[in-house]
């Protein structure tokens, strides 16, 4: 394991405020990524067992999801596809991706993040890219998907777990560096049902993206308000990312009832004087 500080460094904070995301590569050991991998695919086979017996099938704008396990359940957009794209959430599907949940080289740079000693759990999702099967995610903040639910919008940054090495041939994350400065932007109109929760190109510079093009095990921490997306993967590898999102203390999880609370391993460091 790489010996990183698990408080932020001044230029993770600037990157923070500036640019809305930054990269700890490498995190964790190949021994922790093998155990993180098998319990992924052990998800997808309890999430797809799950899709196909449920009665809570449904498309939006011709794309196929399910209701199964706790879970929103996600196809890969091709007509006819069997191809898992999407699993949200997935803490409780597997013992072992529920204790990366409260991981302190996850949980104390977003503690201070958020300025405290405690966070809670928002949501999480499992991100597939198949070899030549995974697919474009078009631009889009993560705040609209989530606007109806809460008003902490602000307040709900992202974590990026990398289960794979991430190259622009596997169709890596994109972020679009400072997107996040102007909060919620608009959405696409007349392009479906979800088409406002894509963000529309004319508000953001495209120029500005960065690819994540990062080894298995790193982080990507950024904002609920930075635009972020990927294109498909043309490669013959996969491209499997876990994505958690905290939100402060003692609030409650968009997808599953309750409240579930994460206390840090270190107070974060107090402001110089």
């Amino acid at each position: 394991m790489s010996q990183q500080p698990l408080c932020l460094s001044p230029a993770e904070l600037l990157a923070w405020e500036e640019d809305g995301f930054f990269v700890r590569e490498a995190v964790f050991t190949d021994a922790e990524l093998e155990t993180f991998r098998a319990a992924a695919e052990r998800v997808v086979v309890g999430a797809d067992r799950a899709a196909r017996v449920s009665a809570e099938t449904y498309a939006i704008d011709g794309n196929r999801y399910a209701e199964g396990r706790g879970s929103t359940i996600q196809w890969e957009h091709a007509e006819g596809s069997e191809t898992l794209r999407v699993v949200e959430p997935f803490h409780h599907l597997d013992a072992a991706l529920d204790r990366l949940i409260e991981d302190p080289r996850i949980v104390d740079p977003i503690c201070e993040i958020l300025g405290g000693d405690r966070v809670a759990l928002f949501t999480d999702k499992l991100n597939l890219k198949r070899p030549g099967e995974g697919s474009r995610f078009q631009w889009h903040q993560d705040s609209p998907y989530w606007g109806h639910f809460c008003d902490h919008l602000d307040q709900l940054p992202n974590v990026m777990v990398t289960l794979d090495d991430a190259s622009e041939e596997n169709g890596c994350f994109r972020v679009v560096r400072g997107s996040h400065r102007e909060g919620l932007l608009p959405g696409k109109e007349g392009q479906g049902v979800l088409g406002p929760l894509f963000t529309d190109e004319r508000y953001f510079d495209v120029s500005a993206q960065v690819p994540a093009v990062v080894p298995a095990g790193s982080l990507v921490f950024f904002s609920p308000h930075t635009v972020h997306g990927s294109e498909p993967n043309h490669s013959e590898r996969q491209r499997r990312a876990l994505v958690v999102t905290y939100q402060p203390a003692d609030k409650r999880m968009f997808k599953v009832p309750g409240t579930r609370n994460i206390t840090g391993t270190r107070r974060a460091a107090a402001p110089a004087t």
